[in-house]
């Protein structure tokens, strides 16, 4: 079967999320593609959401912090971001996502916004409130163990 002339090809449009997640949380990108779909057919409905056809191309998520190429129609990218900002958790963890950028090819989208907050965590013991705890530290965001939970701490909370 022949392809489609150029003309007559789907456009679309590439964007480059940040994801951030607690270091304890297991994000797998089935999941992140299943609660996507159903904040956008929450969000948008099921005409809406089928006309942003939102797909999850790339997913890479590690201990706290990923990234993600999700690819969406040309013309629905301010619906796309919408539905972004609606999905608040995925499988019970609470995740933080925020679009880099928006990009008319994968190449170009990975190229310009994703790469760039590459943070290997560390495991290290820090002093939070009196005690050494167990923390994972990514660049200037650390976050403590305490009674098996995970606390976001600044620089100044840790003695």
């Amino acid at each position: 079967m022949p392809t489609l002339p150029k003309h007559l090809r789907p456009r679309w449009r590439y964007l480059g999320v940040g994801i951030e997640a607690w270091p304890d949380a297991d994000l797998s990108q089935r999941a992140f593609q299943r609660h996507l779909w159903y904040e956008a057919q929450n969000l948008l409905g099921d005409v809406g959401s089928a006309g942003a056809d939102l797909r999850v191309l790339t997913f890479r998520y590690e201990r706290g912090g990923g990234e993600a190429v999700i690819r969406t129609r040309r013309g629905q990218v301010e619906q796309a971001r919408a539905a972004l900002a609606c999905l608040d958790e995925v499988d019970g963890d609470p995740v933080g996502l925020r679009v880099r950028g928006v990009s008319g090819t994968v190449r170009g989208c990975e190229e310009k916004y994703l790469g760039r907050g590459r943070e290997s965590p560390q495991e290290r013991t820090v002093a939070y409130r009196g005690a050494e705890r167990d923390a994972v530290v990514r660049g200037d965001r650390t976050d403590v163990r305490l009674d098996g939970r995970f606390v976001g701490a600044t620089h100044l909370d840790l003695e």
